[in-house]
């Protein structure tokens, strides 16, 4: 059982991305399939299929650019011993706006620039660039 479902997804997709595989296939939970979709939209991975019925899983197919992973680097920002939150005011680019930052929030998982368009603040879960 892993205890910081969100790490543990992303770290997986660094990683496989790193060692050149196609597909990642992680347990399934709410959460993950939700910051997964926003990756997607944000192009960071090429698709997000649900597996399986008594065990559930995630299926994410990853994406390459001239042979180079989509997600150069990731940093977790929010983590199970120490939550940091913050308000739409202090949202700001990440990477000069090459990355994103990926929050928990109210209306649910959104990156940086949706949030500050909805005027919402939220959860600071992950950097991605």
């Amino acid at each position: 059982m892993v205890g910081d479902t969100v790490g543990d997804l992303i770290i997986r997709l660094k990683n496989a991305g790193a060692i050149g595989k196609e597909t990642v296939t992680v347990p399934y939970s709410k959460l993950r399939l939700a910051v997964a979709e926003k990756l997607a939209e944000a192009g960071y991975v090429a698709a997000v299929e649900r597996r399986g019925k008594k065990v559930p899983q995630l299926e994410i197919t990853l994406r390459y650019e001239d042979g180079m992973h989509r997600i150069s680097g990731v940093k977790r920002v929010s983590k199970p011993g120490r939550r940091r939150y913050t308000k739409v005011a202090d949202i700001h680019p990440v990477k000069f706006g090459r990355g994103h930052l990926i929050l928990s929030t109210p209306a649910g998982i959104l990156t940086n620039e949706e949030a500050k368009a909805q005027r919402v603040g939220g959860e600071q879960l992950f950097t991605i660039w």
